[in-house]
């Protein structure tokens, strides 16, 4: 790889710092995507010896890219987003990943596309831990901040996925519901 190469490719992930979502931090700041993925990653990493016969090292690599193209599209809410944004964050993901030489290219790419069809488990449990994720910062964040639409959502977002991934997994998520019940609740007292 070329010191051009290089400097061209996390140029543009730089812009995951400045993308937010549509997340807030505990203390009401806007999340920015890529704090967001540091914190999926993380969690894949307090799970490495609790979850057994996954590659944690390639688990922890998908979290890492899995919302690369919101460098370039920005952040789309899942509950607006729809499949035309997806399929064109895909295709901004993988142009982008063609920018790299070989064997960077087809490396990103093959791990890119096996997160894409959900088939190994690797690719299940990336992606429940980055739906718990954000599940996981709106218990953090003000409820002030929820939409209406996120007082169900909440409790429903992620839980197939959870489920299809591993126990642990599904229990988390069900933590996570308890989590939610009672941040409403509180609110609501």
């Amino acid at each position: 790889m070329t010191e051009k190469e290089f400097f061209d490719f996390i140029h543009i992930a730089e812009n995951l710092k400045n993308n937010t979502r549509h997340s807030v931090t505990s203390k009401g700041r806007p999340e920015s995507v890529a704090e967001h993925s540091w914190r999926v990653s993380l969690m894949a990493m307090l799970l490495e010896d609790e979850i057994v016969d996954a590659d944690f090292n390639k688990i922890i690599r998908m979290c890492i890219l899995h919302d690369l193209g919101e460098a370039i599209t920005g952040d789309i809410p899942s509950f607006l987003k729809t499949e035309a944004d997806s399929a064109h964050e895909d295709k901004m993901v993988f142009g982008l990943m063609d920018t790299l030489p070989q064997p960077q290219r087809d490396k990103f790419k093959a791990l890119f596309e096996e997160m894409l069809t959900l088939e190994t488990k690797e690719a299940k449990i990336y992606k429940a831990l980055d739906k718990l994720e954000a599940v996981i910062q709106h218990n953090e964040a003000p409820l002030s901040s929820w939409l209406p639409l996120e007082y169900t959502l909440n409790q429903t977002y992620g839980t197939e996925e959870a489920e299809k991934a591993d126990a642990l997994l599904h229990c988390l998520r069900l933590a996570a519901v308890e989590d939610t019940k009672r941040k409403i609740e509180a609110n609501h007292s």
